[in-house]
């Protein structure tokens, strides 16, 4: 069993800046990926940014150059932040993260989701 444990949401003015962590704990061996997707109210779940096992980094394109993904393997932690919001950010984002369990089976694991509020 492996859970992710989010924090960091809240209400922000735009402008204002945010940090979301989340950790990965339990039966977990391996972690290759870890990402960060969003979900607005009437829109489908998109990827923000996501963060390779040797520190590669992918950000969808209305977030670069204001939103930084990185990771802390020792702690199995992932963190976005989050820089010069809009309103157009808010959104409940979601924790994933791809890895393998001890018995080197695939697991893909999501957070419970943390919501971010920009207002105008």
């Amino acid at each position: 069993q492996v859970q992710l444990v989010e924090s960091g949401g809240g209400l922000v003015q735009s402008g204002g800046s945010l940090r979301l962590s989340c950790t990965a704990s339990g039966s977990i061996f391996s972690i290759y990926g870890m990402n960060w997707y969003r979900q607005a109210p009437g829109k489908q779940r998109e990827l923000v940014a996501g963060i390779s096992s040797n520190a590669i980094t992918t950000y969808t394109d209305s977030v670069k150059g204001r939103f930084t993904i990185s990771r802390d393997n020792a702690d199995n932690t992932v963190y976005l932040q989050m820089n010069s919001l809009k309103p157009e950010d808010t959104a409940v984002y979601y924790c994933n993260v791809v890895g393998s369990d001890y018995g080197k089976r695939y697991l893909e694991v999501w957070g419970q989701g943390t919501l971010v509020t920009v207002s105008s």
